[in-house]
């Protein structure tokens, strides 16, 4: 297959560029995940797909992405709950809103390893996993996440305040 992939590595990096299409598109439009659109909806269903066909995924047998995964989607169940049964803009917004952009940020590690070490084929842009270039690419998205984060809890507190 492709790039060294089976059968489900393919279904399950497909699905896995739908969540993050999903997620950037809900960014641009709401500055969040949102559970409430459409593109929330794709991007809850197509990670737990993607995490959850993961788990399939053993060339090197059970590892820290296994781990991540299972943790993504006590993230994205958790974000879930909250969004469906604590309705309204309070303090539980706060939660459902960092858990999933947490999500999304965790997501990234894998991707960002699996990518770097498999991309261009001929001359991949790392070696291993612990590369110098995935780990800066890594705190570049970390940074950005935290960026991000402090912008949807004054977004939130600003809505909640108005709605109080």
């Amino acid at each position: 297959m492709g790039l060294g992939l089976s059968t489900l590595g393919i279904v399950h990096t497909i699905i896995g560029i739908v969540a993050i299409i999903a997620a950037i598109f809900s960014y641009v439009k709401f500055g969040k995940i949102n559970l409430a659109h459409t593109s929330g909806k794709i991007y809850f269903q197509s990670t737990v797909v993607t995490s959850l066909t993961s788990l399939g995924l053993l060339k090197h047998g059970f590892n820290p992405g296994h781990i991540f995964a299972l943790f993504i989607v006590v993230l994205v169940l958790v974000s879930y709950y909250l969004h469906n049964k604590k309705l309204g803009n309070n303090k539980f917004r706060y939660f459902e809103n960092f858990l999933l952009s947490f999500s999304f940020f965790l997501s990234w590690v894998p991707t960002i390893n699996e990518t770097f070490t498999r991309i261009p084929m001929e001359d991949p842009l790392a070696k291993t996993p612990t590369d110098p270039v995935i780990n800066l690419t890594l705190l570049v998205f970390l940074v950005l996440f935290s960026i991000g984060s402090v912008m949807q809890f004054r977004k939130q507190r600003k809505i909640n305040t108005i709605n109080t």
